[in-house]
């Protein structure tokens, strides 16, 4: 597959820290993409960077061979780079099926108010066919403050799926995830996206998540990328088990 995500010489300080340093690495269309790293190695925010909700120090981002250095997170969103956040972005109070109208009323340059209409019927088709695409059929009407984290982690995801995305960014999608419930949190993700053809990077702490269902690994020290390779490779390579795994 062509190459869909480069960087080049990337690089970010916050005074003399240097986050990401000299960061040179390309995607391609359809990975699945894992990125392991201590706290504070450069993950997160070579993740804010690609969204625009950091910009470079310097050097390049390209995104299907386009420069998008400097853009906005909403022209980034606009070109088809989605994100989800460790902690879930969502209206609690509300249901499911409430909460995907609003995201595809907001996708449509509507903002959500007590005025809007949000049952229009283009909407409302929209709304109902991503939810069952993510497993939410029987659950549209369930308020989200009821649903369990790996529900809520979904949903998240679920509602970035609303733009179409080609590239998905991930940060910790099962943290806070209950161990019976992470694997079929990325088995029901991981299953929709790839059927979608959406690339697929996802930063995550579980070694067990990594190893299930990563292609590539990619790991993080210093705001450097000390491995870069198969899961099998990178995992057992010493430098990233000493400085990522904490094992002699």
């Amino acid at each position: 597959m062509a190459v869909i995500l480069k960087t080049v010489s990337l690089h970010k300080n916050f005074g003399m820290v240097k986050a990401v340093d000299n960061i040179n690495l390309s995607i391609n269309g359809e990975e699945v993409v894992g990125i392991v790293g201590t706290n504070g190695s450069g993950k997160t925010t070579l993740l804010n960077l690609i969204t625009g909700y950091l910009q470079p120090t310097s050097g390049e981002i390209r995104f299907r061979d386009n420069n998008i250095t400097g853009l906005s997170p909403r022209e980034v969103i606009g070109l088809g780079i989605a994100r989800s956040f460790q902690i879930p972005q969502l209206y609690t109070g509300l249901t499911v099926l409430e909460n995907m109208l609003i995201a595809v009323a907001a996708r449509s340059g509507k903002s959500w108010d007590s005025w809007t209409p949000l049952n229009k019927n283009s909407w409302m088709e929209e709304a109902l066919g991503i939810l069952r695409q993510f497993g939410f059929e029987n659950d549209a009407r369930q308020a989200v403050a009821n649903l369990p984290e790996g529900g809520r982690k979904l949903l998240d995801v679920a509602l970035s799926f609303v733009l179409k995305p080609k590239l998905l960014l991930m940060d910790e999608p099962t943290s806070g995830v209950s161990g019976k419930e992470k694997f079929a949190v990325m088995d029901a993700l991981l299953n929709t996206l790839k059927d979608a053809g959406v690339t697929i990077v996802f930063v995550e702490h579980d070694v067990e998540i990594v190893e299930r269902y990563a292609e590539r690994v990619l790991a993080f020290d210093n705001g450097r990328v000390i491995a870069d390779g198969t899961v099998n490779v990178v995992l057992a390579d010493n430098s990233v088990r000493q400085a990522v795994l904490g094992v002699e």
